[in-house]
């Protein structure tokens, strides 16, 4: 990492105490949130003591205490690398499937960030029912999609400002569908994908499952931090495949404005092996309040570089997750190469889902405002709770979508987790979302909880904490599943 990087993101920790034991604090912190990824290489200690105006002996003996604690790990000519703590062999994820536990009942579940169907689905099915004869008559089998939802779903784009054909459309189970899609046909094993940290787990699991190494991109409290070394922005383009979700992003909520969209495309260019395919996960754009909406990131790209930029959807959060459609929106070559991949696969979408999602689609603007308010009211419940029951807790702030990430003191999301099992909470630890295990200090809170239930919530969530904190035995394994 350049030492001038490293030095500004080392500048909360400084100031306080003995300048060591501030850096080693600092080092040690930005690797548990996943800010420095594990396998990062540090600066050299005169480089790193230039950068910060501090003597080389006050780095080296910070490097000594994180090396005696297991966060650096150095090799004669290869430099120290940020490491975490273990027995030695690989990281593993911390949060192992439950392996057939009982587990209390009524558990409330917040390991999902999906709200229950508005009332207008219903209505929706009953629109398509009737519509339904029309296509009984023929095969039902529609590779791209149905007409009709091709044609709506590239007005719905163009209405945000992405023009869109239903040529350039391509109907999905999912914009995770179209993630998997783009991983199957462009990548190969052993190339590189660049993925946001923290995101959601599934992508970081699809880039596993076809043998493509996770790069991270980290996020902090302002957003994406991109690498200022012309060196780091290369590495950066020589990824394959990239996943960014800019509005809303899942799971600190944030909004990326138009000036970052910008930087982050710039980042993206200039790979020697050609730049990156961007996938733009667009699956909480629609949450995002009209006035706070930027410009998509495929518009800013057709803007400015002939580069293929992705754009994935999904009608999952905007309305119901039980509805599994959503769409690819690429260029007509990519979306042909995507449905000869499908074909594989599942071959299309159900036909009577597909209806329902044209109904939605054409309520959208009176629905997606609804859905706004409703998580307004929630997001604003959920944060007096917090400031009132466990005022030291961090809580970033969240601009849109259905979650809050929310930081503890120190590092023990993990036991948190496990004990509010106990206490009839399933919650999903912060080093399910990252690349490397990492994160131990957040928790993803979903937004369905009532705001009159929101108090009763983080008092449950403080008892656990204070288990946690008191290494209280529990036998529990936080679940693996994370919708």
């Amino acid at each position: 990492m350049d030492p001038g990087r490293l030095s500004s993101l080392l500048a909360p920790w400084l100031g306080a105490g003995a300048a060591y034991t501030a850096v080693a604090d600092g080092v040690r912190g930005l690797a548990l949130d996943g800010r420095l990824p594990v396998g990062a290489r540090v600066p050299s200690e005169r480089a790193l003591a230039a950068a910060l105006g501090v003597s080389r002996t006050t780095v080296s003996a910070a490097y000594d205490v994180l090396r005696s604690e297991g966060y650096l790990r150095s090799a004669h000519g290869a430099g120290s690398r940020v490491a975490l703590p273990s027995s030695g062999s690989p990281v593993e994820r911390p949060d192992v499937d439950p392996g057939g536990e009982r587990e209390p009942e009524g558990v409330l579940d917040l390991t999902m960030a999906a709200l229950p169907a508005p009332a207008a689905v219903l209505d929706a099915v009953t629109a398509a029912s009737a519509d339904l004869p029309l296509q009984l008559a023929h095969h039902g089998m529609h590779a791209f999609g149905l007409p009709v939802l091709r044609d709506a779903v590239a007005r719905h784009l163009s209405a945000r400002g992405l023009a869109t054909t239903p040529e350039q459309v391509l109907v999905t189970s999912g914009a995770l569908q179209g993630w998997n899609l783009l991983l199957r046909a462009l990548s190969r094993p052993g190339q590189r994908a660049l993925v946001e940290q923290p995101t959601y787990p599934a992508v970081v699991d699809a880039v596993r499952a076809h043998h493509v190494r996770p790069v991270a991109l980290p996020l902090g409290e302002a957003g994406w931090e991109l690498p200022a070394s012309p060196a780091g922005r290369r590495s950066m383009a020589q990824a394959v495949l990239a996943h960014v979700t800019p509005d809303a992003q899942n799971p600190t909520g944030l909004v990326q404005d138009d000036d970052q969209r910008v930087e982050l495309l710039s980042a993206l260019s200039g790979g020697p092996g050609g730049n990156p395919v961007v996938a733009v996960d667009e699956t909480f754009a629609d949450l995002v309040a009209p006035e706070e909406a930027q410009t998509p990131l495929a518009a800013l790209a057709e803007a400015r570089r002939g580069d293929e930029v992705v754009t994935l959807g999904s009608v999952g959060k905007s309305f119901w997750a039980g509805l599994r459609v959503g769409w690819v929106r690429a260029s007509p070559e990519l979306v042909s190469r995507l449905a000869q991949v499908r074909a594989g696969l599942d071959i299309t979408s159900p036909v009577l889902d597909q209806l329902v999602t044209v109904h939605l689609l054409a309520r959208a603007p009176e629905l997606l405002a609804e859905r706004r308010t409703l998580l307004s009211e929630r997001r604003a419940g959920m944060l007096a709770a917090l400031a009132a029951g466990v005022p030291d807790w961090t809580v970033r702030p969240a601009q849109a979508g259905l979650v809050l990430w929310v930081g503890l003191p120190t590092p023990s999301a993990t036991q948190l987790v496990s004990h509010a099992l106990d206490l009839g909470v399933r919650l999903v630890p912060g080093p399910r979302f990252t690349v490397d295990g990492t994160g131990d200090r957040w928790l993803r809170l979903p937004l369905t909880v009532a705001p009159e239930d929101a108090p009763a919530l983080v008092s449950v969530l403080r008892e656990a904490r204070a288990r946690a904190v008191a290494s209280a035995p529990t036998s529990r394994t936080p679940a693996r599943w994370t919708a």
